[in-house]
C-alpha cells in the first residue's frame, strides 16, 4: 500500500483563486493525496499567492513564511507557492524567497502531483520564467478556442470525467473537489481579460479573454448543487464579454436562466461586470429571472472623465447614475457595488469632488476604496504626473470616510424591506447570512433575531428592522423558512 501523502491549500486573493484551488485539489485527490485543513498536519503545504498589489503581495509572502515555520516543528516538509503571485514572478520569486521548496506556474497545475511529489521526495522543479500570457492565444476572440486545449487555464478544468476521478463523480462531476462545506460556490465562466485598463498588470499573468462553454459552466452547478451548494457566484475577470469568443455576446443572458433552473440552487450571483459594457437585454436578465440576484458588482474606479481616460476608461459622473437609475427602475431593490481608486496620477482636487458628487448621488449597497500605487509592468507607472503619497493618502482616508457613510445610510434605506437570506453559519453568536444584495466576504451580511428551527444552508424570507453599519438585522417572517422561487429576487 503506497504511504500516505497528506497536502493542505492555503488560499489568499479572490474568489477566482479559490476555484483555482478547488481544480488543484480534485487533482490531487484524484493522484492519492490527503487533503487536510491545516498546513501543520501536511507533508506539504501549498500557499495559492495572489499577485494583484502589494498589500496582497505581503499577505502571500506572509503566508509563505509562516507555513514554512512549521517545517521541522510538525508533520510539515515542505512549502509550495502557486496562483498569481508565482504566475507572475517565477525565478524572481524563487530567488528572493529561497523558503519556499517550489514555485509553481500555472503550466504545472496539470502535473501538480508529480510536482509535489518531486519537491517530497527531496528534489527540486525549476521555477518557471514568467512571459506575458496575453501572447498565449489569437489577437482575434473568435479564433482562441480552437488554441485553448494548449494553454493552460487555472479554474477551467473538464467536466464529464469517467467513474471515480472527483468526489461524488458521476456523469457531471467536473474536476474539482470543494475544501469546505459553505453553501455558497464560484464557478469560473471565463479568464483573462482584453481591456488595457493603465493600472492593472493581471491580463499579462492570466492572458487574454477566454469563456468556458456553457455545457461545462452547467455541469459544473449541477454537479456544485448535489454538493449541497444553494448559491452559486458566477466569477471572471469580466463577466460582461462572456461568449464574445464563443460566438455570442449575449450568450450569458441565455445563460443565465438556465443556471437558475438547475436543481437545488436557490440563486445565482454574477460578479465582476463592466460599466462600459453593459447592455439592456443583461440588465433585463438580472432584474426579472427569478433566483438570479438583481446584484449588479460594477467596476466604476472613478467618475472624472479625465482620470477615466487616464485609466483607459470609459464613461463619468452623469452616464455611470443614468445606468444606475435604469438598472433601478427595473428592480428598485437591486443591489449595487463598486471600488474605485483615488490619487490616481493627475488627478486634480476637481476630479475628486466629481468622484464625491457621484458616489453621494449612487446609493451604493458597498465600496471599496483603494489608494492608488504604481504596479510594475503597467503603463500608468510609467505616467509622471504622479501625486504625492501623503496626498495620496489624504484622499484615500477622505473617501473612505464618506464611504463609509454612504453605505450605512444605504443600509438604513432598507430598513423594511423583505430579503432573502440565505443562512451561512449558525453558533453561539448568532445566525447569519447574506441577502441577494450582499455577495461574500465584501458586501456584509444580515444577523437574524431568531435562529429556531434553522441552518446552515436554508433560505429565509425576513424583514429588516435594523442595521449595524452596513450590516442588516432582520427578522424572519412566520412560514418564510426554507426555498422560494423568489428567491434570488
Amino acid at each position: 500500500m503506497p504511504e500516505r501523502r497528506t497536502v493542505a491549500l492555503v488560499t489568499l486573493g479572490c474568489a477566482r483563486n479559490e476555484v483555482d484551488s478547488e481544480e488543484l485539489a480534485g487533482r490531487l485527490e484524484a493522484d492519492g493525496w490527503q487533503l487536510v485543513e491545516d498546513a501543520a498536519d501536511a507533508d506539504v503545504a501549498v500557499v495559492n499567492t495572489c499577485g494583484f498589489v502589494d498589500a496582497a503581495k505581503k499577505d502571500s509572502v506572509d503566508a509563505l513564511l509562516e507555513a514554512n515555520d512549521l517545517k521541522g516543528h510538525g508533520r510539515t516538509q515542505a512549502v509550495v507557492a502557486v496562483g498569481c503571485m508565482a504566475e507572475r514572478y517565477g525565478k524572481e520569486l524563487a530567488e528572493a524567497l529561497p523558503e519556499a521548496d517550489g514555485v509553481l506556474g500555472f503550466d504545472d497545475y496539470a502535473d501538480i502531483s508529480d510536482r509535489l511529489q518531486t519537491i517530497l521526495s527531496g528534489g527540486s522543479h525549476l521555477a518557471h520564467t514568467p512571459r506575458d500570457r496575453r501572447k498565449l492565444l489569437p489577437i482575434s476572440p473568435a479564433e482562441r478556442q480552437e488554441s485553448a486545449a494548449a494553454v493552460a487555464l487555472p479554474g477551467h478544468g473538464p467536466t464529464d470525467l469517467p467513474e471515480g476521478v472527483a468526489p461524488a463523480s458521476g456523469p457531471r462531476a467536473p474536476l474539482r473537489r470543494r475544501l469546505d462545506g459553505s453553501p455558497v460556490a464560484s464557478v469560473k465562466l471565463a479568464s483573462g481579460c482584453d481591456r488595457r485598463c493603465t493600472f492593472c498588470a493581471i491580463p499579462s499573468f492570466r492572458g487574454s479573454f477566454i469563456s468556458r462553454r456553457p455545457s461545462d459552466v452547467l455541469n459544473e452547478t449541477r454537479w456544485l448543487a448535489e454538493q449541497g451548494v444553494k448559491e452559486i457566484m458566477l466569477v471572471s475577470e469580466n463577466n460582461t464579454s462572456y461568449g464574445k469568443d464563443l460566438g455570442d455576446i449575449r450568450l450569458l443572458e441565455s445563460l443565465l436562466p438556465e443556471l437558475a433552473e438547475v436543481d437545488g440552487i436557490e440563486r445565482v450571483r454574477v460578479s465582476y461586470l463592466q460599466p462600459a459594457e453593459m447592455r439592456p437585454g443583461l440588465i433585463d436578465v438580472l432584474t426579472s429571472t427569478p433566483k438570479v440576484a438583481p446584484y449588479f458588482d460594477l467596476s466604476f474606479q472613478h467618475s472624472a472623465p479625465d482620470v477615466l481616460r487616464a485609466m483607459r476608461r470609459f464613461g463619468d459622473t452623469d452616464r455611470f447614475l443614468e445606468l444606475l437609475d435604469t438598472i433601478r427602475s427595473k428592480a428598485p431593490e437591486a443591489g449595487v457595488r463598486s471600488n474605485f481608486i483615488v490619487g490616481f496620477p493627475g488627478e486634480t482636487a476637481s476630479d475628486l469632488a466629481e468622484l464625491e458628487r457621484f458616489l453621494n448621488g449612487a446609493r451604493l449597497d458597498a465600496i471599496g476604496v483603494f489608494g492608488y500605487s504604481d504596479e510594475e509592468g503597467t503603463e500608468a507607472a510609467t505616467y509622471d504626473n504622479k501625486l504625492h503619497e501623503d496626498v495620496v493618502a489624504e484622499r484615500l482616508a477622505r473617501v473612505s470616510r464618506l464611504a463609509e457613510e454612504l453605505v450605512s445610510q444605504r443600509a438604513e434605506e432598507r430598513v423594511g424591506e423583505t430579503v432573502h437570506v440565505l443562512v451561512e453559519s449558525v453558533d453561539e453568536e448568532g445566525v447569519y447570512g447574506r441577502a441577494a444584495h450582499q455577495a461574500p466576504e465584501t458586501d456584509g451580511q444580515v444577523l437574524l433575531t431568531s435562529g429556531e428551527g434553522l441552518s446552515v444552508g436554508r433560505m429565509v424570507e425576513a424583514k429588516v428592522v435594523g442595521t449595524e453599519g452596513v450590516d442588516l438585522v432582520a427578522e424572519p417572517l412566520q412560514g418564510a423558512f426554507g426555498s422560494s422561487e423568489e428567491a434570488g429576487r
